[in-house]
């Protein structure tokens, strides 16, 4: 016997009358009912245990996406330093340390009174910012400086643009010994102790009889100076080649 809709059905079975209990009843109705239900309805039901919330995926999202951020932004600053500091720490690893030290205001005035007035080119050797070269040209000299940190040739240029003096002033990446200095009529060095000697047998070699020396800090060992202006590190010698070749002047 079975109720749908308020009506019984008795079964028979080999003969006999058959009635269905209560249970079964129940169970046979709650059968068709699930049996009837929507398949989104058995789909949810059947996957809700297996699927992680949505919030938790969210959250491992992010956190995936700060971790590949901070790698990310770590990273290009390491790079960042690398390439801004290398060219400052170079110059300590050569055999010859020339580091960049500026030079001072009453270096850059000193250096200016010894120059000849508007007579032939300049070279600055390790122009380092600039300065000299560009206090050259706004004197009216055609000034070169070479230097081999590219950085600090990047910004003299920039700074001979910002003093409108970029059409005199000129700055170049390159190794002061692979430079030949035959056509500067006046040639400034601010150099070290270590490289002085090396550096005068090279200009000796190559200047005119007309160009003009001047060392900065440090002075030449063998050339006895024409000219002495300033005291302590503001102190600069200039050297006349004519004069030196002339009469074999030495200490």
């Amino acid at each position: 016997m079975e109720s749908c809709g308020g009506v019984w059905k008795f079964e028979v079975t080999d003969g006999d009358f058959r009635t269905t209990s209560q249970e079964e009843i129940r169970f046979s109705h709650f059968v068709k009912l699930y049996n009837c239900a929507p398949a989104e309805t058995l789909t949810e039901e059947s996957q809700s245990g297996c699927v992680l919330p949505t919030s938790l995926e969210a959250s491992g999202l992010k956190k995936s996406s700060w971790g590949f951020l901070v790698t990310g932004v770590v990273g290009g600053t390491l790079v960042a330093v690398y390439a801004v500091a290398t060219p400052f720490i170079a110059p300590a690893l050569r055999k010859i340390c020339l580091p960049f030290v500026p030079a001072t205001t009453k270096q850059i005035e000193n250096v200016v009174k010894m120059l000849r007035s508007g007579r032939g080119p300049l070279v600055d050797i390790g122009s380092g910012d600039g300065r000299i070269v560009i206090a050259a040209a706004k004197e009216g000299f055609t000034a070169v400086g070479y230097e081999l940190n590219p950085w600090l040739v990047w910004y003299s240029r920039y700074r001979a643009w910002r003093e409108g003096v970029q059409h005199l002033a000129k700055f170049y990446i390159s190794d002061l010994w692979k430079v030949t200095f035959s056509q500067y009529s006046n040639v400034v060095i601010f150099g070290v102790p270590q490289m002085m000697p090396q550096l005068e047998k090279k200009l000796e070699l190559e200047l005119q009889d007309d160009a003009r020396v001047i060392a900065c800090r440090f002075p030449f060992p063998h050339w006895t100076p024409d000219q002495v202006a300033g005291e302590g590190i503001d102190t600069v010698w200039a050297y006349d080649m004519s004069t030196f070749r002339g009469s074999g002047k030495r200490p």
